[in-house]
């Protein structure tokens, strides 16, 4: 079985011009700030207290046609608090920039602009950057992250991990970078997944995550650290290959990516919601649920407020599926907007509206297709079990699958509280 967590994030033209823009940032590296020699090593526990976040994905501008301003028009960015800018690539021991095209220099018009003022020209600052800074302005509550890794980008760890401290120091430089002061409040670490196997393959031992989140709380200071972690609670999984539990004194929080439990890479199914809350009679595997997920980093000894509850803006899907419940058998993945057997909330629910619930979420038997996805009533759901646990809040995968006018993350902002 494939593992959980396979975040298919893009179209694969997405991914290559992503892939082919990303270069190591180099130029005034050396005007960065420097760190603060004797930072604070542990960050205190209520910062993580209440926190709404939501990833906004570097390449949305383009075929998702999603940009900062939707934030505002959708309400959005008033009900969030922390965004995860995603991603920012790991190459040749170092953070390097994605796409710098979408990053820094993509031009917007007025009417796009999140403050009504176009770019120009000549201005040293453009694209998705100076976006957000207008954003922060607006909304000064608003704290941002440069997310590092993701499902695709996760392979270049394991080799900065050879060397901590540097790797540590050239993501400070880089999120620091004085052409885009102000902007970032810290970072995110998204290794998918360390002593673990991803898209690749890591093998350094279950010191890793613990070293690298005492180097980059040291070189970051009192600057927010965080990282997206794996939600496979399963005996011998995931959670147990690295020492999450001695890295969490480092990280203000964990983002638990309690979703893509199940999903259409078993093309004949059975099918199975992606995010379930819950275990449930018939789940295809013991521990790939949300509150498995956290009862495991609890019992290990990660606290309940570093710890937020992960929500899909999304839905999985098969094909050739003739039960209307959980556990039917298909013949591949459901069709797609992007790419197959994944689709955005905001489709899903006039396409192939909800039928049925289990485990805490939703699913969907239109035709022969079946999907699973979470709805606003699901959201409350997980929100009230996120307060219920004493948890540090919730984040979303990812801000452009909601719908226009924000349903998805006005539930996870009502549920909250």
């Amino acid at each position: 079985m494939r593992s959980p967590h396979v975040r298919t994030r893009t179209r694969a033209i997405g991914i290559l011009l992503t892939l082919a823009l990303a270069i190591p940032l180099t130029v005034l590296a050396t005007l960065a700030p420097s760190s603060t020699a004797g930072a604070a090593t542990t960050p205190a526990g209520p910062r993580a207290a209440g926190v709404k976040m939501g990833y906004f994905t570097e390449w949305g501008v383009y075929d998702r046609n999603y940009h900062v301003k939707n934030m505002v028009t959708s309400g959005t960015a008033e009900k969030i608090n922390t965004i995860n800018y995603a991603f920012g690539n790991v190459q040749g021991g170092r953070c390097t920039m994605g796409d710098s095209f979408a990053a820094i220099e993509k031009s917007y018009t007025a009417d796009q602009s999140v403050d009504g003022v176009a770019d120009t020209w000549d201005q040293p600052l453009r694209g998705n950057f100076n976006q957000l800074l207008k954003l922060k302005k607006k909304y000064p509550h608003i704290k941002i992250l440069w997310s590092f890794g993701g499902w695709t980008w996760s392979g270049g760890f394991t080799q900065a991990m050879q060397n901590p401290a540097a790797f540590a120091q050239s993501c400070y430089d880089l999120v620091n970078d004085p052409r885009w002061q102000g902007l970032f409040d810290g970072i995110d670490l998204d290794w998918e997944y360390p002593n673990a196997c991803g898209l690749s393959c890591d093998s350094s031992g279950p010191a890793v995550m613990k070293d690298m989140m005492q180097a980059f709380r040291g070189t970051f200071g009192d600057q927010l650290v965080t990282a997206a972690v794996t939600a496979d609670a399963s005996a011998g999984g995931k959670i147990e290959a690295a020492d999450y539990a001695g890295a969490a004194q480092y990280a203000d929080w964990y983002n638990v990516m309690t979703y893509d439990f199940f999903g259409a890479w078993d093309a004949q199914g059975p099918t199975a919601p992606h995010s379930p809350l819950t275990s449930y009679d018939g789940i295809p595997k013991q521990g790939f649920d949300s509150s498995a997920a956290i009862e495991k980093f609890k019992a290990a000894g990660v606290p309940a407020n570093k710890l937020l509850l992960g929500i899909g803006f999304y839905g999985r899907g098969w094909t050739g599926v003739t039960q209307a419940g959980p556990g039917g058998t298909a013949t591949g993945p459901a069709p797609g907007t992007y790419e197959q057997g994944i689709d955005d909330y905001k489709e899903l629910k006039s396409k192939c509206p909800a039928t049925g619930t289990v485990a805490g979420t939703a699913y969907a038997h239109c035709g022969n297709q079946w999907w699973s996805y979470d709805t606003p009533q699901t959201v409350g759901g997980k929100m009230s079990y996120a307060k219920q646990q004493g948890l540090g809040g919730a984040f979303i995968w990812e801000l452009s699958g909601d719908t226009a006018n924000g349903e998805l993350m006005s539930a996870v902002n009502s549920g909250l509280g």
